[in-house]
């Protein structure tokens, strides 16, 4: 900790500027990765719900079809009911019991009409389900198709880039070490509030980097200084000197082309 609060000004203003070069280097990659990485986790969500749907479509043609059959195996009994009480009706002893028998026939064709009334429901049920599927599995196809190639430039860009964004992270905290914690903290806290993630800019033509807004000879003369370290008093951006930033750019170039 000693070792830090040893370097100058302009030290910490070099390391600064080094990290926000990092930094930024890293928001690059991760800018051109832009949208895909949750595009694809999307695309992942929507197949696995169309394929969840698609089990559930599945099953419950599974369920139709054992109705049919158990509908059907009903009609087969009634058939054998129906033989049985014919049959009982040439040995009836009277009236009574012959009326009886026919009650019984009856109420066995009536439970015949009523599962062929279910069958013929189940197999519209049946047919109405196929036609269902084999849309969901048209966009299954087309989901899943679209799914691969998206995968397929994620995949392409990690191979890029992954390797030299591991890398720079590395670097970005080996930078920070060299910072007092205030400063780090400070750093990242702008970092956050500014859009473009830039906490640390050079004075370009009189102004903030990126900004309009002019920075008065004295402080542009106190910055060039490197005794002390100020900030734009609108953005709140730590401000260094060009030739600083145009050095530390130069080493920073040839790291990048290292880490590649």
């Amino acid at each position: 900790m000693a070792a830090k609060t040893e370097i100058t000004v302009e030290e910490k203003l070099r390391a600064l500027f080094d990290l926000q070069l990092i930094d930024s280097r890293v928001d690059e990659i991760r800018n051109v990765r832009g949208e895909l990485p949750l595009e694809v986790e999307d695309l992942e969500d929507e197949v696995a719900g169309m394929n969840t749907r698609m089990e559930k479509l599945n099953a419950d043609l599974e369920v139709i079809e054992n109705n049919i059959k158990e509908k059907k195996n009903g009609i087969e009994e009634a058939k054998t009911l129906i033989k049985k009480y014919t049959a009982q009706q040439d040995n009836v002893r009277n009236n009574r019991e012959y009326n009886s028998l026919s009650k019984e026939i009856e109420f066995q064709e009536l439970e015949m009409q009523l599962a062929e009334k279910h069958i013929k429901e189940f197999k519209a049920q049946i047919e109405q389900k196929k036609q269902v599927i084999e849309e969901t599995k048209e966009r299954l196809t087309a989901r899943q198709d679209h799914l691969k190639h998206k995968q397929g430039e994620l995949d392409e860009i990690l191979a890029e880039t992954e390797k030299e964004e591991k890398a720079l992270i590395k670097e970005s905290e080996k930078f920070e070490k060299q910072i007092e914690e205030r400063l780090v903290k400070a750093y990242k806290r702008i970092r956050s509030n500014v859009k473009n993630g830039l906490a640390v800019v050079p004075v370009e033509r009189g102004a903030s980097g990126g900004s309009f807004f002019t920075i008065p000879p004295q402080v542009q003369m106190e910055i060039a200084g490197r005794k002390k370290i100020i900030t734009d008093e609108h953005s709140g951006r730590i401000l260094v000197d060009p030739e600083l930033a145009q050095e530390e750019k130069e080493k920073m170039d040839a790291l990048f082309s290292k880490v590649k």
